[in-house]
Order: C-alpha cells, then sequence, then structure tokens
C-alpha cells in the first residue's frame, strides 16, 4: 500500500500532466493517511490549486486558510503554501496580492526545488506587468535552483519563460532560441505543458509577422485546455487570439469568450483585458456608441491592477473612437492626457502613432506621428537577420504605412511624395544585411530535403531549417531614406527614376532627374485591375512550344494587354523620360509586371530596384564582371547549348554540366566568380517564398541554400521561369529568390516573373553574356536583346533586378 507522501507526490505529478481527476483522487488518498502537518499543509495547498484550476475559487481560499491555520507547520511548509498562494492569485491576474505571497514564500522556504517554483512563477507575474527585466532575473535564479534540486525538466521551463522576457523586450531573435532550445523537454511532459509552450512560442511568431501560423497555434492550445477543462489557460489562449486576429469580428467574439470564463473564475484583471480587446475590435468595426465610455472604464480597472500599458491602449481606442465619430478637437484633447514612452511595448507605441495621426488628418504632424511609427519599427525590424521575418514583420506597421502613403500622395510636395515612397514600402532593403557564418546543421538538413522524403519529414525539415533561420540577429541598422536631392546628384544626367506609389484608391508616379521632379495622376486604382488581370498565365502561355497560328494569337493577346498596360503607366511619363535610362521602384501591386516587354520602354536599360535607397547604394563601387561561372541543370532543351555558347564570350568559365550540376558544386561556384548564371527550371513556393528553388542535379537548390553561400556573385543571371516572381507580404514587402540574393549581397539579378521560352531564353541570354564580357551593365546588356512582343516570337520578359 502506497504511503500519504508518495501518494502525495504522484498527486501533484497528475496536477502538473494536467490529469485532474487522477490528481483530485490521489491528493484525497494521501490527506486521509497523513499524520504531519507539514505534508497536510503540502496537500491542502495542492487542492486548493487543483480547485482553482478547475474553476472553483472559493473553494481554492477555504482551503488556504485551512493549511495556513495547522499548527506545528515548518517555515518551508508554510512558503509552499504561499508560493501556491501567490500561483493561484497570479493566474487570476491580481498581480500585487501574487507578489506579495511570492515574497513571503521566497523568506520562508529554503528547498532548492521549492525556491525555484516561486521564482519561476514570480517571473511571471512580472510577464504579466510587462516587466521583463525582473522577470528575466527571476528565471535566471529559478533555472540555477532547479539544477541545484537536480531538475532538468523544472530549468528547462524557466529557460523557456526567459524567452519570453526576451520576447516583451522585442528579442524576438533571442525568445525564439530560448523557446525551441527547452521545447522538447518542456513539451515532453504532457499535453498540457506542449500546448503551454507551443501558446508562447505562438506569441513569438506573431510578433516576428507569421501571424496566421501563430492564431493557428493559439486555436490549438485553447482547444487543448479545453479539453482539459482549464478554463482560466483556455481563456487566456482566447485572449491572445483576440489580440491578434486579422478579422476583428473573429477577435470580438474570441475576446468575449475569453472574459466569460475569467469572470466566472473570478479573474477582474484578465476580464478587463478581455473586455479591452473587444473594445478594439468594436472600434474597428465601427461599433462605437459607448465606445469612449467603456474605454475610461477598463482603462480605469487596468490601472488598480498595475498594468500601465494596457490601460494606455484602452484609453488610445477611447480616443481612436472619438476620431471615427469626427470629434477630432476631443480626440487631441484625450492624447495630449496620454503619455506613450519609449519602454511601452512596440504594439501601444504603433498605436499612439496611429491616433495620433488620425487625430490630425492633413497636417505635416501627421506624418511626423507616421515617420517616428515606422522608424521605431524599422529599429525593431533591424534586429532579425532572417529576410522571412524582415518581410513579415512590416504587418505590425502596415496601416501607418498605407495612411503615410496616402497623406504623402495627397502632399503638393514631390520631396514628401518621394520620401514616402520609400518609407512605407520594401523596408528590408534597408536594412543593413549580416552575413551569418556557415550553420552546418541547415547545411545537413537543406541536402536531405532534395532527397526524395515522406511529407511527414519534408515538413519537419522544412520547419528546422525556418526556425533556425529566425533565430539569427540582425545587424540593428537601418539606411535612412535617401534625400531627393542626393538621388538627383547620384542619377546623372542619363538616368531618371520613376517612383510608382499605390494608394487604397489612386495610382501616382513620380518622375525625378538630375533636371528636377514631376508628378503624373495616373487614374483610379481600379484601372489597374483591367491591367494587371490575367497577364502573367498570358506571359505564361505566349512562352509555350504552340502551333503558329495559335501562338500568333497568344501572342497578339499578350500584345494588346501589354499595350493597356503601356497607355496608363508609361505613355503619360514619355516626355519626361526622354531617351534616358530607367531605375523603377514599384508599388508591390505591381510586382509581376514584365516591364522590359512594355511599349515605350523595350530596348531601353531598366532597373527595378527595391527602393531608390538601395538602388544608389548598389552604384558604387561599379559592378564586378571579370569571371563567369556557368551551370546547366537537368531536363531542359537547350541548357547545355546556352551554357556552352554563353561561356565562349568569356576566357575559361567554368561549366557545370550533366551530373556535375549539383547544388553543393553551385553552392561552391558561386563563391568564386563574379557572373553566375543557371539555366534549370525553376519553381516559386508562393507559400514559402525562400522555398522557392532551382532543379539541379539531386534536388532543389533553395533560396535558403543562398544564406549559406560564403560569398555571392555580383551578377546573377536565372534562365529558368518563376524564379522572378515575388510573393507580396503586407501590400509592399516582396520576398522570393531575387529578393534572397539582394539580401545576402548580390548587387544584380537577372530573372524573369513567367515561364521563358527555351529557345528565346538561348538566344537573349547568350547575347547578353556577350555585352558583359565587353564591358557592358547588366541592364545595358539585356536592354540590347529584348523587344517588344510580336505574334512571330516568344516573349523574354527578362527583368534586371537591383
Amino acid at each position: 500500500m502506497s504511503s500519504a507522501r508518495e501518494l502525495y507526490e504522484r498527486g501533484v505529478e497528475a496536477v502538473n500532466r494536467g490529469r485532474h481527476a487522477d490528481a483530485r483522487r490521489l491528493l484525497e488518498r494521501a490527506l486521509a493517511l497523513a499524520d504531519e502537518p507539514d505534508l497536510v499543509a503540502r496537500i491542502l495547498g495542492s487542492q486548493a490549486y487543483l480547485s482553482f484550476e478547475t474553476g472553483d475559487y472559493p473553494a481554492a481560499l477555504t482551503l488556504f486558510e485551512t493549511a495556513l491555520e495547522l499548527p506545528g507547520t515548518s517555515p518551508d511548509a508554510r512558503g509552499t503554501v504561499h508560493s501556491q498562494i501567490g500561483l493561484v492569485e497570479m493566474l487570476r491576474g491580481d498581480g500585487n496580492a501574487a507578489l506579495g505571497a511570492f515574497d513571503v514564500a521566497a523568506e520562508l522556504v529554503g528547498d532548492p526545488q521549492v525556491r525555484a517554483r516561486v521564482h519561476l512563477n514570480r517571473g511571471n507575474v512580472h510577464l504579466q506587468r510587462n516587466q521583463p527585466g525582473p522577470a528575466a532575473a527571476d528565471f535566471t535564479e529559478a533555472a540555477r535552483q532547479y539544477r541545484l534540486a537536480g531538475d532538468e525538466y523544472g530549468a528547462a521551463k524557466a529557460e523557456h519563460n526567459s524567452g519570453y522576457s526576451r520576447l516583451l523586450e522585442g528579442d524576438v531573435p533571442g525568445a525564439l532560441h530560448d523557446m525551441l532550445a527547452a521545447y522538447e523537454t518542456v513539451a515532453s511532459e504532457g499535453p498540457v505543458m506542449r500546448a503551454m509552450v507551443e501558446q508562447d512560442r505562438a506569441e513569438a511568431l506573431i510578433a516576428a509577422g507569421l501571424v496566421d501560423e501563430g492564431v493557428e497555434s493559439l486555436r490549438a492550445a485553447a482547444a487543448a485546455y479545453a479539453h482539459r477543462r482549464l478554463y482560466q489557460r483556455q481563456g487566456e489562449a482566447e485572449l491572445a487570439r483576440a489580440r491578434y486576429e486579422r478579422d476583428p469580428r473573429r477577435a470580438r467574439e474570441a475576446a468575449r469568450r475569453a472574459a466569460e470564463r475569467f469572470r466566472r473564475g473570478s479573474a477582474d484583471s484578465w476580464v478587463a483585458r478581455a473586455e479591452a480587446e473587444e473594445l478594439a475590435a468594436d472600434v474597428s468595426l465601427g461599433r462605437l456608441d459607448d465606445a469612449v465610455e467603456r474605454g475610461d472604464r477598463i482603462a480605469a480597472e487596468l490601472d488598480r491592477h498595475g498594468l500601465r500599458w494596457n490601460a494606455a491602449a484602452a484609453r488610445l481606442q477611447a480616443a481612436a473612437a472619438l476620431v471615427a465619430r469626427g470629434s477630432l478637437e476631443a480626440a487631441r484633447a484625450r492624447l495630449r492626457a496620454i503619455r506613450v514612452t519609449g519602454r511601452a511595448p512596440l504594439a501601444v507605441r504603433l498605436t499612439d502613432r496611429e491616433v495620433r495621426a488620425a487625430a490630425a488628418p492633413r497636417s505635416s504632424r501627421a506624418l511626423a506621428h507616421v515617420r517616428t511609427g515606422l522608424d521605431d519599427l524599422h529599429a525593431w525590424q533591424s534586429s532579425f537577420g532572417s529576410l522571412d521575418l524582415q518581410t513579415n514583420v512590416v504587418g505590425h506597421g502596415v496601416r501607418l504605412a498605407v495612411r503615410g502613403l496616402a497623406l504623402a500622395a495627397g502632399s503638393r510636395s514631390d520631396a514628401v511624395l518621394f520620401e514616402w515612397s520609400e518609407r512605407a514600402r520594401m523596408l528590408a532593403s534597408r536594412i543593413q544585411p549580416v552575413r551569418a557564418p556557415q550553420d552546418p546543421q541547415t547545411v545537413a538538413d537543406l541536402a536531405e530535403l532534395r532527397a526524395g522524403l515522406a511529407p511527414e519529414r519534408e515538413a519537419e525539415l522544412r520547419r528546422r531549417i525556418r526556425e533556425r533561420a529566425w533565430q539569427r540577429k540582425g545587424s540593428g541598422e537601418v539606411a535612412d531614406p535617401v534625400p531627393l536631392e542626393q538621388l538627383q546628384a547620384g542619377l546623372g544626367d542619363d538616368t531618371a527614376l520613376v517612383a510608382y506609389v499605390v494608394t487604397a484608391d489612386r495610382v501616382v508616379a513620380l518622375v525625378v532627374t538630375s533636371a528636377g521632379t514631376r508628378r503624373h495622376e495616373l487614374g483610379g486604382r481600379d484601372r489597374l485591375g483591367d491591367v494587371l488581370g490575367g497577364l502573367l498565365p498570358d506571359l505564361d502561355m505566349a512562352a509555350a512550344e504552340l502551333p503558329a497560328a495559335l501562338a500568333g494569337s497568344v501572342r497578339s493577346a499578350l500584345a494588346r494587354r501589354l499595350d493597356a498596360a503601356a497607355v496608363l503607366l508609361v505613355d503619360p511619363l514619355l516626355g519626361d523620360l526622354g531617351e534616358r535610362r530607367l531605375v523603377l521602384t514599384p508599388s508591390g501591386v505591381l510586382a509581376g509586371m514584365p516591364w522590359t516587354l512594355l511599349p515605350g520602354l523595350a530596348g531601353r536599360p531598366v532597373v527595378v530596384a527595391q527602393s531608390a535607397t538601395s538602388w544608389l547604394a548598389r552604384t558604387a563601387p561599379p559592378l564586378r564582371a571579370r569571371s563567369a561561372g556557368l551551370v546547366a541543370g537537368p531536363r531542359v532543351v537547350r541548357a547545355e547549348a546556352e551554357v556552352r555558347a554563353a561561356a565562349a564570350a568569356w576566357r575559361r568559365a567554368p561549366v557545370l554540366l550533366g551530373l556535375e550540376a549539383t547544388a553543393p558544386a553551385v553552392s561552391e561556384l558561386a563563391g568564386r566568380v563574379d557572373v553566375l548564371h543557371v539555366a534549370a527550371h525553376g519553381r516559386h513556393s508562393a507559400e514559402n517564398p525562400l522555398f522557392s528553388g532551382l532543379e539541379l542535379v539531386g534536388g532543389p537548390w533553395f533560396g535558403y541554400d543562398i544564406d549559406q553561400l560564403p560569398a555571392v556573385p555580383d551578377i546573377v543571371l536565372l534562365s529558368a521561369c518563376e524564379v522572378g516572381r515575388s510573393t507580396v507580404r503586407w501590400g509592399e514587402e516582396l520576398i522570393g529568390m531575387t529578393a534572397a540574393w539582394l539580401h545576402a549581397g548580390a548587387r544584380c539579378v537577372v530573372a524573369s516573373p513567367a515561364a521563358v521560352n527555351d529557345h528565346a531564353a538561348h538566344d537573349a541570354l547568350v547575347r547578353v553574356h556577350e555585352a558583359l564580357a565587353g564591358g557592358a551593365d547588366p541592364a545595358s546588356a539585356l536592354a540590347g536583346t529584348v523587344a517588344a512582343v510580336t505574334p512571330d516570337a516568344a516573349p523574354t520578359p527578362f527583368l534586371c533586378f537591383g
């Protein structure tokens, strides 16, 4: 027969694993057998915690009182009970009561295991109060105490929570590193712990801009808690969902469900937090009738619980409601009383700037608020080394960026319009990249991924590769947008830049030359739909080997579509452009436009740049084009002929053909030539663009492989279908193979956004190599090969990116 202590220990283990029915039975049996005051107190404390977890807070209080009133208990036992009281109050959201109980416990207990729990849970209270510094100190001490007690699982929990404290400080790569390092140990303790770490990891993913993935993890965590009747934790997961759902209707529903669960558990501060998220959703939905009064009431309640920044966010929503009603002066008066400092969470700072800008429409102050908010976002964005995260995190500031573009498009100043064409899009291009050392594990995972694998293993490898990249730290350096005057000086007399700005309702083009600027209103945004709809499918079809009559018909239809695009986007500008070379910075909605095929641009040197700032930075020093290496992938009809003919333009250019064209061989070649040419089948992965790839012997060569190169060529030519395509994130950020090369340090990428006919690619790119070898720059070399689309020849929609 088991002793009372054995039954108690088994009961505690069952509580920790979420097996509440077993825990209740074991603890009741333990209490019936126990005759030592310390053991009785500990059993009562565990029963109290179990009562709270299953929704009976009053019963928990009664059991705690009974435990503390027992005569003859030791300081260690009383400290353990106080630590359990602190845990319950923490879960209820009463931070003051929780800290008081944990402080008492820390004075009383000497057992390293209990001391570790006190520091772990006190750190969690600091997290709830958005105090990452004190939280990190507690988690560090918790991990030390757990290791003194020989508890590696507890130490892993503390290190996981340390990752969450780094998340609150804005260090998302560090947070993901700590959470992933602890994940397997903590998650192995059962479904409840797995749900808890998945919930925290979900918030880190959302902070990194991976909203859909994070919200899905929060749904799964809430379901896991519900299955085990952990209603407080279920409410917390639903509250997190409410905070991050893109659809305000779903956010409102999740917030209301969370509030109801918190009310059942008498968790008043959590109720106020849920009501604040419901208020934010209502303001987004235009439900404004009592929003101001609700905001005041909720903010006062959050202040009462020491949740300063939550309260500020509620007050900002009340001010936003006034703006939406048109009561701008009343909104500005309220905003003067709200102080949001640099210590506030980024989300609160961005909301603050957004509301202040909305309350000061059509003024320089509005743009100043948007500029400050985006500067905060850029500074944080630069902490990421991963292009995946750099482009995703922009989602946190998308509403600010949209507002900035709309204000700038309505401004009379061309300098302001140009500044915002830079500030509001392709933000990742202005982050100073970091060349990380090669990661042997990523290299090995990519090699395995190239082989034929079961779907489960393939998914696991893709997840590992992606998550390892997320942990890379960024440079922390962001280039300021180049001033208009500096750009004009850098253009010279022979080059013009056109910045296309697309807002919610209009299309504007700004032509910049050394002589001046000119703005062109190109019409309503709805006109773009007629131009862009079906363009890429038409390009793909025109590249196919078709019977002559059908091919002529398809290409004629494509030519008409391109004519229409030129009428809208190019013809109004031609008088300003003259015969100049052209740099384009198109809005994200124009990402698939084959600019070199448009009448008026065909035959003209054209560079498609991520931003004017990045283009100007890439113009010096001169491009290196002294050596070339060429690769022919498998199953491309004219690949070998293409690379052999192109190689003839260079002295001793290495060529990889047949079985030599493997991923390791291409990686090695890329590190020792100035110009790399790959003729291979290509595929753009819209779902995960850095898993876009070029088909080589042994499997694809991915965008993630580019990150592992010790050095990259200045010029990359990709004679492959689709790899010039990009996925557009958050309206303006582009990501794909071309962005991966540019992020890694390549200065120019020649690629196509659509399928390319093998014969046409052969002829065009051989001539490009001949021109490059003769000293031409890539845009000029490409201009000499691309002509307007005709019924008689397949189009060559290559673009020069960089």
